[in-house]
């Protein structure tokens, strides 16, 4: 009996052994963690009182999902305009409303004749997408009533910027948009456009202009190589002839309906629009995205009590509420701080696959609007989303450490006189330290 005390005594010795050395080594480890992470912050509060930024605002907010730990603070509770940035948000909104597949239009069938209400669906012979999900439906039915009394916004949102009525990244909104809402001209042995249709309204000029200012008469400059894309005007006129041009005598408009379209058709993946609208900034794809999420709450199409309820509710624990106005960012009413965008790219980490998650964010030097930029030795170690307004710089995202380690950061430019590319270049210096130090 007593050799058993003695063993069952030695074990306790040794299991306080044991614990005292796992308790030196975690206090060990907190200790040095902890000094690795003064070394870091003082390392950046350094590099943010450099002289480059003195004249500018900027701020930066890195987070250790992992951790919950706060990597770095400067500035983060305050409000920028975030440019696109402003998309995390749209993305984290479709995420959370809209289903796998992007509903094409609800409709119901009286006899042989379909009437239909859109839903905001962008992909509609999209010039990327060519999607004709929607048509080939429509082909089966002898008529057509197309509720066009349904969608409530404007056709721009506010605070764009009227003289970029032209130009490709600013399409007009709609309930049923069609060809994203765009006429691509191209000019190989003569000019042809996208749709064919629009052909005889387009010539050839030497002036900058691609579009009257509120006429559908296009232009193409003679110096110009490459195809592009110019946005149409959205009038009566416009929207009966392109119609007509699909499907000849049988769209009939009309303003409402009592009718109950209580079935929906499905088109692409909305995967697929949430990558093409982050990779290359897409503003049109991110503004339906937003008219599409009202459309799964209602018949009317408004973008603006989606973005009011998704704040107050899936997003009521934002430390600092956005003014928010649009889903593109094109609007400098547009405030964010970076604290809100990190957490709200917390919530997108925690929620998704990272696998998924990260392939909807352009990757440093290999896609999208990263592809000039954080290039990794051994691939990309960020993953993000640019914004980009006159002396406006922003990126926001997913940073891989070379420990294992993933990052959560929002990096935020405004008000600087100096060119965008040098605004890169300092931040891809800070995140390069981060990645090789953290």
């Amino acid at each position: 009996m007593k050799k058993t005390g003695n063993s069952k005594n030695s074990r306790n010795v040794k299991n306080l052994n044991s614990l005292g050395r796992f308790s030196c080594i975690v206090i060990l480890s907190l200790v040095l963690s902890n000094c690795k992470s003064a070394q870091i912050s003082k390392h950046l509060e350094k590099s943010m009182s450099a002289n480059f930024y003195e004249p500018q605002f900027t701020g930066l907010m890195v987070y250790n999902p992992r951790t919950k730990d706060t990597v770095f603070n400067h500035n983060a509770e305050r409000y920028f305009t975030p440019a696109s940035n402003t998309k995390i948000f749209t993305l984290y909104t479709g995420l959370q409303y809209l289903p796998d597949k992007v509903p094409a239009f609800k409709y119901t069938v009286h006899g042989d004749t379909l009437i239909v209400r859109g839903t905001g669906d962008p992909s509609f012979l999209h010039p990327y997408f060519k999607d004709s999900t929607a048509l080939e439906f429509m082909r089966n039915y002898k008529a057509i009533k197309l509720v066009t009394g349904n969608y409530t916004n404007e056709k721009f949102g506010p605070g764009w910027a009227w003289e970029d009525y032209d130009t490709y990244f600013s399409p007009e909104r709609s309930a049923f948009p069609l060809y994203g809402n765009v006429v691509t001209i191209s000019n190989t042995d003569d000019l042809e456009t996208y749709p064919k249709f629009l052909r005889a309204q387009t010539t050839y000029t030497l002036m900058d202009k691609r579009r009257d200012f509120n006429a559908n008469n296009f232009y193409y400059k003679l110096t110009r190589t490459t195809n592009t894309e110019v946005p149409f005007v959205l009038d009566t006129t416009m929207v009966k002839a392109l119609w007509n041009d699909l499907l000849p005598d049988k769209v009939e408009f009309i303003p409402y309906t009592s009718a109950k379209t209580d079935q929906i058709l499905y088109s692409i993946p909305a995967d697929s629009l949430y990558k093409r609208m982050m990779h290359v900034s897409d503003n049109f794809l991110a503004e339906q995205i937003l008219i599409l999420a009202s459309s799964t709450v209602s018949d009317t199409l408004d973008a603006d009590p989606i973005r009011k309820s998704i704040l107050e509710k899936q997003l009521k624990d934002l430390k600092q509420k956005p003014k928010w106005r649009d889903g593109s960012g094109l609007s400098n009413y547009n405030l964010f701080t970076p604290l809100s965008l990190v957490q709200v790219l917390e919530k997108l980490y925690v929620d998704i696959p990272r696998e998924r998650l990260f392939n909807f964010f352009p990757a440093g030097g290999v896609s999208g609007t990263l592809k000039n930029w954080y290039a990794g030795v051994d691939g990309p170690y960020v993953f993000a989303k640019t914004g980009t307004l006159s002396s406006t710089h922003t990126l926001s995202g997913y940073l891989l450490t070379n420990s294992g380690d993933v990052l959560i950061f929002s990096f935020m430019n405004n008000n600087y006189l100096t060119t965008t590319d040098k605004v890169r270049e300092h931040m891809q210096a800070i995140l390069e330290y981060l990645r090789d130090n953290y």
